[in-house]
């Protein structure tokens, strides 16, 4: 009986030892893990409470973190200098509607690329990983060329068009289609269901945490671009928010070196991605743990 029962007494003694071990490290990976977020937020924290501090407070050395009397006047004085709702509905505009081109379209590519057989498919989608290797500067002139031979500068579907369906959605929506059964989608054929119903009502709404994710990166890449707006726009009516606010700032006439409008600006660009994020945080975090998953 001894013989018998020591091989099994270290199992027992690490089993009993691995829970202690692990209670004491995660502690330690919470810190670690608080202090890298603290670190990370710290610029955004700056920036959204000096949009708040009189321009004493935002000179005073040292630093005044939290201030003494919150005030919104940078907010006022940014709305008498600029034409703040103009710029906020252009980049709503744009955002918006390249977001929604990006879902449908990807995920249209997407679906085929996972679950129809067609001749050259795997070389389609062998050159949409290649355009993911593609720097999206070197795009630049040649989609200015091309959207000035369309007449579309200056025009919101200059600013929309070139962005309308990305490889990164593509390559995104098909990984995440692949973890469909097709088992499900061949029943719904044999039940005489169109590639149309079945795509639209079976699974699209299965793939809603990869949608989520692709509309925060989507929302998020269209909201913050500075170059191709600046590039594709010279009527000041038509300039979207981070576009307007760069010129702003370089304007000494406007801006006047006030750095509380400055952070009062960029604070408002901020607000929307992060309201988007915190609103669709679930199915972003649930998309990126399972896209890669068959």
């Amino acid at each position: 009986m001894s013989a018998t029962s020591s091989p099994d007494a270290p199992a027992k003694t690490l089993d009993k030892r691995s829970p202690g071990k692990r209670s004491t490290a995660r502690p330690l990976v919470y810190v670690l893990l608080s202090l890298g977020l603290l670190i990370m937020s710290a610029p955004f924290l700056w920036m959204a409470v000096s949009a708040f501090k009189t321009q004493s407070e935002l000179s005073a050395s040292p630093p005044v973190w939290i201030p003494t009397e919150w005030t919104l006047e940078n907010f006022r004085q940014l709305l008498d200098k600029l034409d703040l709702p103009l710029y906020f509905m252009n980049s709503v505009i744009v955002a918006v509607l390249v977001t929604v081109s990006n879902l449908v379209f990807c995920s249209m590519l997407g679906y085929a690329l996972a679950k129809l057989n067609f001749v050259g498919r795997n070389k389609l989608f062998g050159l949409v990983l290649g355009a993911l290797m593609v720097p999206g500067n070197l795009m630049l002139l040649p989609l200015f060329v091309l959207m000035s031979k369309l007449q579309l500068i200056d025009s919101y579907a200059g600013l929309v068009l070139p962005f309308a369906a990305g490889a990164f959605g593509v390559f995104l929506m098909r990984q995440f289609m692949q973890s469909i059964p097709d088992e499900l989608l061949e029943a719904a054929r044999m039940d005489g269901a169109s590639e149309w119903y079945i795509f639209w009502r079976i699974v699209m709404p299965l793939v809603k945490p990869a949608l989520a994710t692709l509309s925060i990166f989507t929302f998020l890449g269209s909201w913050n671009n500075f170059v191709w707006p600046l590039i594709a726009t010279n009527d000041p009516d038509k300039y979207t928010l981070p576009v307007a606010l760069a010129t702003f700032a370089t304007d000494p006439n406007k801006a006047g070196g006030s750095n509380g409008m400055l952070m009062a600006g960029a604070f408002l660009v901020v607000l929307p991605v992060l309201v988007l994020f915190i609103a669709l945080q679930r199915h972003f975090t649930q998309g990126i743990a399972t896209a890669g998953m068959k």
